[in-house]
C-alpha cells in the first residue's frame, strides 16, 4: 500500500467514525487491513526507527499516523 492509499484509506475511515480520534481512527485502519497488512506497517515503522523488534499493532499504528500526519504537512 502505497502512502497515498494509506492517506485515502484514513480519510474514508475518518468520514466513517467523525467522533473518534486520530489514533483511534488509524487503529481501525490497521485492524481493517488484517494481518498482513498489520505486518507490513509494523515492519516499515521499525525500519524507520532503526529497531529490530516492537509489538506489532501498536507499532503499525504508530506508522498510519506517521504517514497521515507527514503528507498533512506542518501546522498552521
Amino acid at each position: 500500500m502505497t502512502d497515498e492509499e494509506l492517506v485515502v484509506e484514513f480519510a474514508l475511515t475518518r468520514l466513517d467514525n467523525p467522533g473518534l480520534d486520530l489514533e483511534e481512527i488509524a487503529a481501525l485502519v490497521v485492524r481493517r487491513g488484517g494481518e498482513e497488512r498489520m505486518l507490513e506497517f509494523a515492519s516499515h515503522n521499525l525500519s524507520a526507527r532503526g529497531e529490530l523488534r516492537g509489538a506489532v499493532f501498536p507499532t503499525a499504528v504508530e506508522h498510519v499516523l506517521r504517514v497521515v500526519l507527514t503528507l498533512r504537512g506542518p501546522a498552521d
